[in-house]
């Protein structure tokens, strides 16, 4: 696994990818902190931690894309399944490098605690709870990505299918308000997303919902494994 966890990081470097999608997480994260904290002169880092999950619609599809698709493409998938290592080493080591390079884009936040201290008060149980949620949500997302380049040996279809992907759940959260029986709403909440981040956005730390993102992760991590079975041996 952990060949294969630094082959993918390093090949995030070796490309401009790696730098394309740091860059634009940066940027429109430092203009949100601008906005919504400086300029203002707020304290309160949870709108951040929210911006980020929304982010995560369309940025994590492009650090996702390339994880199995342009091994296909590039027919280095045989080499990856004749080598000594476990399937489930193969997927892990490349859903461990994506968050890597995802947590990388995360690490700014720590400025911002600094900046935000210098004129308020930071409720530091709060921050560390929405540390751990959204570490917990980008796997989710990333689990679900890699499963979706799996799928496929292009890149742009990968990345495509992904946002769409994310859209649909988005879309699906946002549809919670417009339902009025009660069973819908707990069905819709059940599949939430987005809408379990709320809790933790608020300073709630729920062990269900981080254990709900947990499960997504571990799920789709497991359906990528018996996909590549399937092609191992066709």
């Amino acid at each position: 696994m952990s060949a294969i966890f630094k082959r993918d990081l390093r090949a995030y470097f070796k490309s401009p990818l790696g730098y394309v999608y740091l860059a634009a997480f940066l940027l429109v994260l430092n203009i949100y902190f601008y906005v919504n904290n400086v300029y203002i002169g707020s304290s309160s880092l949870d709108g951040i931690f929210s911006f980020i999950v929304t982010m995560c619609v369309f940025l994590i599809p492009i650090l996702t894309m390339r994880t199995f698709s342009e091994d296909y493409k590039q027919k280095t998938d045989q080499l990856l399944f004749t080598a000594p290592v476990r399937l489930t080493g193969i997927v892990m080591g490349k859903f461990l490098a994506a968050l890597v390079v995802f947590l990388l884009g995360i690490l700014i936040t720590v400025v911002y605690m600094v900046i935000v201290s210098s004129w308020g008060t930071l409720e530091l149980a709060t921050v560390i709870g929405n540390y751990i949620a959204i570490c917990a949500t980008a796997m989710a997302f990333i689990s679900i990505g890699v499963f979706i380049s799996s799928l496929t040996q292009n890149q742009l279809v990968a990345c495509i299918a992904t946002v769409g992907t994310f859209l649909a759940l988005y879309l699906m959260d946002y549809s919670y308000s417009l339902m009025n029986a009660t069973w819908a709403k707990n069905l819709i909440y059940y599949f939430s997303m987005f809408r379990r981040y709320q809790d933790f956005a608020q300073g709630i730390f729920s062990f269900a919902d981080l254990i709900f993102y947990l499960s997504v992760a571990g799920t789709f991590v497991f359906l990528t494994v018996r996909l590549l079975e399937r092609k191992r041996w066709s």
